[in-house]
Order: structure tokens, then C-alpha cells, then sequence
């Protein structure tokens, strides 16, 4: 050693023990609780929509059991008159009683139109069409079509 250098006396460093991961910071605390919140009001949302679009996913089976009736019957009044009664149902269900309850004829596919997002468009010809003696000519598939847009697709309003 040489006298002449004092730091070759000194001892070699000690290193501290590393730092461990719990306890956790008040930090960390307060993000796992905001993430368990937020969890939580997610899951609750997801319920609550989940429910709240239950009548349109039985309407959407009780209209595939009316199209396959109708791919066995052929009977295109029968079709049309039970999907627009499916549509009525919807409807009262969605909306309030007094807007649907009383919708006919065009009135009702002025109801329905105006609902509708995307491409469900209903025309005049299924005015009254489960009145008419002979329906043989109504596009009934082109119906079910649009009533199943329509029942995944409309707007609800408050």
C-alpha cells in the first residue's frame, strides 16, 4: 500500500439490499383501486345491455321459426301477417304504448321507417298485405329481411 494514498485504506462499498415489490406505494393502491372500479362498472354495463337487448334476440329467433314455416308452407299472407304482428310486439316493447299501439297501414311503415337505421326500409306494399285474399305475389322473404334489420337495428328513444 502506499502511505501516500489514503483512499486505498478505505473499505469497498456495500450495496443495499434490493427493494421489494410489496409492501405497495399508496400510488399503486389507488390504481388498483380505480382499475377494480372500473372493472367493476364494465361488467355492469355489459349486464345491463346484455338485458336490455334480450326481447331483440328472442324476436330475431321467433322470426327465423316464422321464416322457416314459411320456407315449408309457402304461405307468404301467413308470413307477413305473423312477422309484422312480431314487429308489432317489438315495438310496444321499445317504444312507448301510445306512439305504437295505434299504428296502421302506412302509418305503421311510416313508424317503422322512421326507426330504422341502416337499411331497413319498408315500402308500401306491405300496407295492409295480410288483408289482401291472394298475397302469393308479396316478396315475403324480402319482409323478413328487413323486419330482422330492422329488429337488430333500431333506435331507441328515451
Amino acid at each position: 500500500m502506499n502511505p501516500q494514498d489514503p483512499l486505498a485504506n478505505l473499505n469497498p462499498l456495500r450495496e443495499p439490499a434490493a427493494i421489494g415489490w410489496w409492501p405497495l406505494a399508496p400510488g399503486w393502491w389507488i390504481l388498483l383501486a380505480v382499475l377494480l372500479v372500473a372493472a367493476a362498472g364494465l361488467a355492469w354495463w355489459l349486464y345491463r345491455r346484455q338485458r336490455q337487448n334480450r326481447y331483440r334476440r328472442l324476436a330475431l329467433r321467433a322470426l327465423q321459426s316464422i321464416q322457416s314455416d314459411f320456407q315449408q308452407s309457402g304461405d307468404a299472407t301467413a308470413c307477413v301477417t305473423a312477422a309484422n304482428a312480431l314487429l308489432k310486439n317489438v315495438a310496444l316493447q321499445a317504444y312507448p304504448r301510445s306512439e305504437v299501439a295505434h299504428a296502421h297501414g302506412q302509418q305503421w311503415l311510416d313508424f317503422l321507417n322512421s326507426t330504422a337505421r341502416g337499411n331497413a326500409s319498408f315500402d308500401s306494399a306491405f300496407a295492409g298485405a295480410q288483408y289482401r285474399p291472394l298475397a302469393s305475389d308479396l316478396p315475403a322473404e324480402r319482409f323478413c329481411q328487413q323486419a330482422a334489420a330492422w329488429i337488430q337495428g333500431h333506435e331507441v328513444r328515451p
